[in-house]
């Protein structure tokens, strides 16, 4: 991936989902209301219940015409399958989303959206969230399948969708869990090892519960220390959590621009800690593109310490 793309990711932070049917679409794709979030995603899946699915569309119709077009902001439609798309691509405003997420995405159903998008330019979020998911030949083919698309320069992230993958195991995330303390742990595990040394990125899923900012914080250090960039979020409250994370520390920071330096040794001790440039340098861009967006981590107020 070029760094082009990894600040296009980083960029777009805590994804908030909004149902398309929600009653201050406009206003929060205007920044009118949670001005905070970097990147909203309109859903007309899960979100919207099946015999709601006309009233959904006829809402974007009034709403697409609506939409600002603002800086480091990106706006972007679930589509809930692609009989939907088709009739998103349609509808009046179109041009001012920045590009759909596309659930339930596998290789059965990668080409019907692909011929849809073929001859747009939006950005595209394959969602991997099927059965397929649990079957790493599968998911082999599919990152082989993306990487030879001609759409594969509009993909900024796959995104995971742990929800959906946990109900194909009949299971619900309990509180106080993190995923990497569910059966989804080895699929995250599994996907990463998959897709990211194919060039892509993959982005965290969703954190349930809105009372437990702990296990919340827990998850994101995992997200991490996985390679995934940004997190989806389900509700405004979350995001300056989650945001706050991608802030770096001060010794990663001094680190990245040591290992990225064009005078950098192959091998040097800093912050007690061996930095090597040919297998650190990966590391090193990514701590560089969060820090363009998030800026440096405040240190813990001396309080904090006392909340374990």
């Amino acid at each position: 991936m070029s760094d082009g793309s990894l600040m296009q990711a980083w960029a777009l932070g805590a994804s908030l989902y909004v149902p398309a049917l929600h009653p201050d679409l406009v206003k929060i794709a205007n920044a009118e209301k949670v001005p905070q979030i970097k990147s909203m995603i309109i859903c007309t899946e899960d979100a919207v219940a099946e015999q709601d699915v006309e009233r959904c569309i006829e809402s974007l119709a009034h709403f697409l015409p609506l939409i600002q077009r603002i800086d480091s902001r990106y706006r972007f439609i679930r589509v809930r399958n692609p009989t939907v798309l088709r009739r998103v691509l349609a509808l009046p405003g179109i041009d001012n989303l920045d590009g759909f997420v596309l659930p339930k995405f596998d290789s059965r159903q990668m080409p019907a959206y692909f011929e849809l998008l073929q001859e747009t330019s939006y950005s595209i979020m394959p969602t991997l969230e099927t059965a397929a998911v649990f079957d790493a030949v599968a998911m082999r083919r599919l990152a082989r399948q993306l990487a030879r698309s001609s759409l594969r320069e509009r993909i900024p992230v796959l995104r995971i969708g742990g929800n959906d993958l946990l109900n194909l195991l009949r299971i619900r995330r309990p509180r106080g869990l993190t995923w990497y303390e569910t059966p989804i742990a080895a699929v995250i595990a599994q996907l990463v090892t998959t897709f990211i040394p194919s060039g892509f990125t993959l982005s965290a899923p969703v954190y349930d519960y809105l009372n437990d900012e702990q296990t919340l914080a827990r998850e994101i250090g995992m997200d991490l220390a996985h390679g995934l960039v940004g997190k989806t979020a389900i509700h405004p409250t979350q995001i300056a959590l989650i945001q706050q994370h991608y802030a770096v520390s001060e010794p990663d920071y001094q680190d990245a621009q040591a290992l990225l330096s064009i005078d950098s040794p192959a091998v040097f001790k800093q912050n007690d800690a061996m930095c090597e440039t040919a297998t650190h340098i990966h590391w090193a861009r990514q701590i560089l593109c969060r820090h363009a967006h998030y800026g440096l981590r405040r240190a813990a107020h001396p309080t904090s310490l006392r909340s374990g």
